[in-house]
Order: C-alpha cells, then sequence, then structure tokens
C-alpha cells in the first residue's frame, strides 16, 4: 500500500521531527544568549511563545484528529516567533504571534507542508503591523551597561525604563538620522552617544572598522532576542549545514547579494554616491542573519530546484536592501521573505530539473521533427 503525503518529502534517515531538533539545537545557543544578556523576562517571552505554539497545535490537531506535536515543527515555530520579540515586549504579544502563526499561516493551508509561507514570519509581521509601537520598542543588553549603572540601581529588571537601559537598534538610529537628513560622515551621527564594548572598540581599532559592526557580531547590541548574536547564528547555521539539514545557497546568496547591492547603492541615501556603502554593520544588525540562516532556507516555502533556489535568494536580499534603505521601515527581512514566499510557485513552474535520462536533441534531430509534423 502507498501513502501519499504533502511536503516536504526527505529521502534518506532524516526525519522531520529529527530535522526539527537539529533546529532547535542550532537555535538554543543565540536564544540562551539572548535570555542572558536581557534578562528572565525574555526568557519568559520565549517560554511562552513555545506554550502557545504547542498549545494552538494540540488543540487544532484535536480538531481535525491528527496528533502532530511529536514532529517538533510547533516548538520551532515558537521558538523563532520568541527570538523575534523584542526583550520586553508584552507578554500578550507572543502569545498572539505564535496563535496566529499556528492557526493561520499553517493550520488553514492545511498544516506542515502545506503552508505558503514560513509561520514564524507570518506571526511576526501579523504582530508588528498590529503593534507596532510594542514591537519597536528595545533596551541595551546588559554587557553594555557599566557596573557603576548597575550597582546605582536595585535591580537591571526593576529599572529596565530607565534612560540608560533604552535604546534603538542601530538600524532604526540610522533611519531616524537619514529622515532627519543627516548624510554624509555624519551617518553614525546617532550612534555616538551609544556606548561600545571595550573589546569592540580595541577591534575596531586593529582592522579598522566599525565598532558597532564587531558587538553587533558578538552579540551586545539592542534587538530582538535571538537576532542580536550574529556568530552564535552562524554556529548554529554550521551545524545544520553539516547535519544536512540545510544547504548553503540560499544563506550564501541572500547575504552575498544583500552585501553587494550594499556596498553599491547603499552610500546613495546618505550622499555618499556609488561603492560607498556600510557593509559590516547592516549585515550584522537587524534580524539578517536570522532569516537568510534560518527561515528563508525553510523547506516547505522555498523553491525545489538549486538555480530556483539562486533566485529566490537573491530576491530576498534585493527586497531587504529595498525596505531598509529606501523605504520607510528600518528593518526588512521578514517582509522581503515573505514576498518571495509568495513567488516561489512561480520559480519552481519556470525553473525546472530536466528530466532523468532525458537527452537534448541536436539541430538535425530538431528538424527531422519539425519537418515530420
Amino acid at each position: 500500500m502507498t501513502t501519499v503525503r504533502t511536503s516536504p518529502h526527505i529521502h534518506g534517515p532524516l526525519s522531520t521531527n529529527k530535522a526539527m531538533l537539529w533546529v532547535i539545537i542550532a537555535l538554543l545557543p543565540s536564544t540562551l544568549w539572548g535570555c542572558f544578556v536581557f534578562g528572565w523576562y525574555a526568557l519568559l517571552v520565549v517560554v511562552v511563545s513555545i506554550g502557545s505554539a504547542l498549545l494552538a497545535e494540540y488543540l487544532l490537531g484535536l480538531i481535525y484528529h491528527e496528533f502532530t506535536l511529536r514532529d517538533l515543527s510547533a516548538v520551532v515555530t515558537g521558538l523563532l516567533v520568541g527570538m523575534n520579540m523584542p526583550p520586553h515586549v508584552p507578554i500578550y504579544i507572543p502569545i498572539l504571534a505564535s496563535v496566529f502563526a499556528i492557526a493561520v499561516a499553517k493550520w488553514t493551508f492545511g498544516g506542515l507542508g502545506s503552508n505558503w509561507m514560513n509561520p514564524a514570519l507570518a506571526g511576526r509581521v501579523f504582530v508588528f503591523f498590529s503593534f507596532t509601537s510594542q514591537m519597536s520598542t528595545f533596551v541595551l543588553p546588559r554587557t553594555l551597561l557599566s557596573s557603576a549603572d548597575i550597582l546605582s540601581r536595585a535591580s537591571y529588571a526593576n529599572h529596565i525604563n530607565a534612560d540608560v537601559f533604552s535604546g534603538a537598534t542601530p538600524l532604526s538610529l540610522l533611519k531616524s538620522g537619514l529622515s532627519m537628513g543627516m548624510t554624509g560622515n555624519n551617518q553614525f551621527y546617532m550612534l555616538n552617544g551609544r556606548p561600545v564594548t571595550a573589546f569592540a572598540e580595541r577591534i575596531g581599532g586593529a582592522l579598522h572598522i566599525n565598532p558597532f559592526a564587531v558587538d553587533a557580531f558578538f552579540g551586545n547590541t539592542a534587538g530582538c532576542i535571538g537576532e542580536v548574536s550574529a556568530c552564535l547564528l552562524i554556529c548554529g547555521a554550521i551545524f545544520l549545514l553539516i547535519m544536512k539539514v540545510i544547504n548553503w545557497r540560499i544563506p550564501v546568496v541572500y547575504i552575498g547579494s544583500f552585501a553587494i547591492l550594499t556596498w553599491i547603492f547603499g552610500g546613495i541615501p546618505y550622499e555618499r554616491g556609488f561603492f560607498s556603502g556600510e557593509l559590516l554593520l547592516p549585515i550584522f544588525s537587524g534580524g539578517l542573519m536570522l532569516g537568510a540562516l534560518f527561515m528563508a532556507t525553510d523547506w516547505v516555502t522555498t523553491p525545489t530546484t538549486p538555480w530556483g533556489e539562486v533566485i529566490f535568494a537573491v530576491g530576498c536580499g534585493f527586497f531587504t536592501f529595498l525596505i531598509r534603505y529606501f523605504g520607510s521601515l528600518p528593518e526588512g527581512v521578514s517582509l522581503a521573505i515573505i514576498l518571495m514566499n509568495i513567488v516561489t510557485p512561480t520559480i519552481d513552474r519556470y525553473v525546472k530539473v530536466r528530466k532523468f535520462g532525458y537527452v537534448k536533441p541536436s539541430k538535425k534531430e530538431k528538424k527531422r521533427v519539425e519537418a515530420k509534423a
């Protein structure tokens, strides 16, 4: 008896629940780092996001008479939702995001393998446009606070709203500076008042690179819980590459195309001309690494052919660059991936794999067939 199921179809020993387990393990280091630098409330946000996703998955499984908790896909969705939340977001927002991701983006279209866009991205975008202010409020990590600042207050958690702890992401600060007409050499003027670690200053001075990019790489910057450490996200992606859960094409082409566009055209909004765009800070800041390495590589919502994956990744890089530099939002990763998820069926329709055993006919054979017709 043959059982016909929807995608993803995996050939070999790698099952769906095992692949999801590897993804969870790969995401844990950056998640735990975010919980460490932002405090216990950040951990609560992640736990509530996962719990809400599991509860929604369980209840919908009862309705549709399918027990789907064992495949761990709901855990991955809830974890990604939590990682995409600001550290001190109101607790009802991750709950709504997880429920929307599971109930609307996943189960409405038939469950695992039938969703047309990444459920976690759908949940994040839903709450971002519904609660823009709360989703755009960030705090500085404890690694950027001096011991005097911490000792002068009873606790980090009780005084998290104090001015010394508040801070926007580098991307939002640069966007704010651009909207205020600060261009040219003042591109990073709004970052001058922000603290950087002594380590970042030393590395930046030695390598002649932006010290804020160094802090963003190692996870000492404001941002969402799971996106602040590019270094740990890269380590997790390398683990998934070794375990053959993802391949290199989408992450490398996505980040590479964004970097090239940023280098060539990124200086234009700041009146610096072509080939003068900042590279490292835009790559390591915001959700680019998390999106490119863990959400753009989703099996279900990406093309099935190698060249299709390349086209998909180039589109993600283009839209991310367009939204960040010429749009009204400082971040564009989530929207860029969703836009390309929409295009995925079209890519699969026109970019096809050569059939097994197919031999391209020569010109003589083509003329012979045309003559017979």
